[in-house]
């Protein structure tokens, strides 16, 4: 008899030891809600099946077949539209369901739960957050009503450049004022989506920087991409993932005044404003795709029987899957605690970063358990792991790369010297 033989007690049985007992109060194969405070609230749990409900319509073999050809949602994003799904944000005096951040995350994370990509549905949420905080009266009686009920789809936003990477403050797309018009020109990247966008938030240069404070000198636009008449021209970037993303060059776009956001030249801290938005949102998808990674590993490694034996039965599978659910979880409670502090209107962009990064972690950790699990068969596409596989790896990377999440919290939580 071995020694791990002799000193092991039935189950159940530790008396006399100084190791107390696995204790279990919660059912098998049920997710946790997060402890008291932190569940959902009874109108949340009802909004989390409803937007169950509205995904049932838009079952893999969508999203597979989608993902095939390349194509964009169009049926999803109509269907959204129309339930007023895509307006989570909107006051209720615009058309839109006027609710809070944290409700506007749970319906980003079932679509993504229920195997669909939240990508059209984030980015129109959180790209209008600069009208619903900046816009003047005017704009918002303008623009916010037929977006609530789509007739309109602001899913765009110009920002990046090639030469300026995360370092938004050196793009050189300018906008030079002529009377009651700016014109622009410049060239934007990893602009996703203007395809099926009407509506376009611009960032760009109106003056130059003054000494002290590069973040001046920048300007949000709300371009009319349907008036554009060929100023703005869009090359798809084909990426690993089904993400209509492009290349876009703005040759004499002609925008009027009265469509700047905010003050000129403020642009810059208006985009700050609603990175927290984004940043809380994409935690919640990767809460959504970590949770069915785990769920499709867990069901799967019950059924599939190797050696005579179900192979969840074997720990060297049992614990990857058991590791990544608690790093989802862990995930979701930062999550939960930076939405709640954007809802009551305090400060929040430490936590939005970690929830964030945290969450993007844990996804890809569920995606690896997930596709290890399924061996050979993650990698065919009828079973969907490989394409959810791709579509998570991304959040590691953008909108802003864990890295300099780091560098932020290094910086501004902990106080130590800046890095870049």
């Amino acid at each position: 008899m071995s020694r791990a033989e002799e000193t092991r007690e039935p189950r159940g049985h530790h008396q006399g030891s100084d190791q107390a007992p696995v204790a279990s109060v919660q059912p098998a194969g049920v997710p946790s809600q997060g402890p008291v405070g932190l569940a959902d609230t009874p109108a949340q749990k009802v909004l989390r099946a409803r937007v169950r409900e509205a995904c049932a319509a838009f079952g893999d073999a969508y999203w597979r077949e989608l993902d095939r050809q390349r194509a964009y949602p169009e049926e999803f994003v109509r269907a959204f539209s129309q339930n007023r799904l895509l307006a989570a944000l909107i006051p209720d005096e615009y058309g839109g369901l006027g609710l809070p951040l944290s409700d506007a995350a749970i319906i980003t994370e079932e679509i993504n739960h229920a195997g669909g990509n939240a990508g059209t549905a984030h980015a129109q949420m959180y790209i209008m957050g600069a009208l619903l905080r900046h816009g003047s009266p005017a704009q918002k009686r303008r623009w916010l009503p037929p977006i609530a009920r789509g007739a309109l789809r602001l899913q765009a936003f110009g920002v990046t450049e090639a030469a300026a990477g995360s370092d938004t403050t050196q793009i050189r797309t300018e906008a030079v004022r002529h009377g009651d018009v700016y014109v622009v020109n410049g060239e934007k990247r990893w602009t996703s989506r203007l395809q099926n966008s009407d509506l376009m938030l611009l960032l760009a240069r109106t003056s130059a920087s003054p000494p002290g404070d590069k973040t001046r000198g920048l300007s949000l636009f709300l371009v009319d991409l349907r008036e554009a008449k060929g100023a703005v021209r869009a090359e798809p970037i084909r990426v690993m993932m089904n993400n209509h993303t492009n290349a876009v060059t703005i040759r004499d776009l002609v925008v009027p005044a009265e469509d700047r956001i905010g003050e000129e030249g403020r642009g810059f801290r208006y985009l700050l404003d609603g990175l927290n938005t984004e940043r809380i949102l994409i935690a919640a998808e990767c809460i959504g795709d970590g949770r069915w990674f785990i769920e499709h590993a867990r069901d799967y490694s019950k059924e599939r029987v190797v050696f005579d034996r179900p192979i969840g039965q074997n720990q060297g599978v049992q614990f990857p899957i058991a590791r990544a659910h608690i790093a989802v979880e862990s995930a979701d409670l930062m999550r939960r605690q930076a939405s709640a502090r954007f809802d009551a209107g305090v400060s929040c962009g430490a936590e939005a970063n970690m929830a964030k990064l945290l969450a993007s972690e844990a996804s890809w950790q569920a995606a690896n358990a997930c596709l290890d699990t399924f061996g050979g068969n993650g990698f065919a596409a009828d079973y969907d792991v490989e394409r959810k596989f791709r579509e998570t790896r991304l959040y590691t990377v953008a909108p802003v790369a864990n890295n300099l999440i780091l560098c932020y919290v290094a910086e501004h939580v902990l106080g130590l010297p800046r890095s870049y």
